[in-house]
């Protein structure tokens, strides 16, 4: 005798990602629906859109979360598409490189910090940090490409 188990309903993926710095939040949404809500740590220069590299600053806008490292010095981690045309054009009319590599991560890989203490300032050179249980849970519902705004 066979028996039909249920189907298990598919996981919803992200399909818009929204970072407000000020209040140190992120919100995973699947259409209408708010896949995940987390606290973050942004860089150590937290106010205002990055300028350039080296300014420890997370970047402001619209960018698109465009692929996933699953090799990371800092567990796993998420690509932002910063820069941007008008990040390269701006840093360019200054004279300076606009920086790159911008991520969300996890903890570093070996940290003998405790995610919670860790978590408790802002620590990254301009990436939105995660603790390794909330970068598994947001690698788990995304599928790049996903859009992602950054607000002050």
């Amino acid at each position: 005798m066979t028996v039909a188990l249920p189907a298990m309903a598919a996981q919803p993926k992200a399909s818009f990602v929204y970072v407000d710095k000020s209040e140190r939040e992120m919100f995973v949404f699947a259409g209408r629906e708010l896949l995940l809500h987390q606290r973050v740590a942004l860089g150590r220069s937290p106010v205002g859109h990055k300028q350039q590299e080296g300014d420890k600053r997370t970047p402001e806008g619209r960018y698109l979360l465009d692929w996933k490292n699953p090799n990371s010095r800092y567990n796993r981690s998420i690509h932002v598409s910063y820069p941007g045309t008008a990040d390269r054009q701006s840093a360019r009319s200054r004279g300076v490189s606009p920086g790159g590599d911008i991520m969300i991560h996890g903890q570093p890989n070996g940290s003998p910090l405790p995610a919670a203490q860790l978590q408790a300032v802002d620590w990254t050179d301009g990436c939105i940090a995660l603790t390794n249980v909330q970068m598994d849970a947001l690698w788990e519902v995304i599928d790049t490409p996903v859009p992602i705004l950054i607000v002050p």
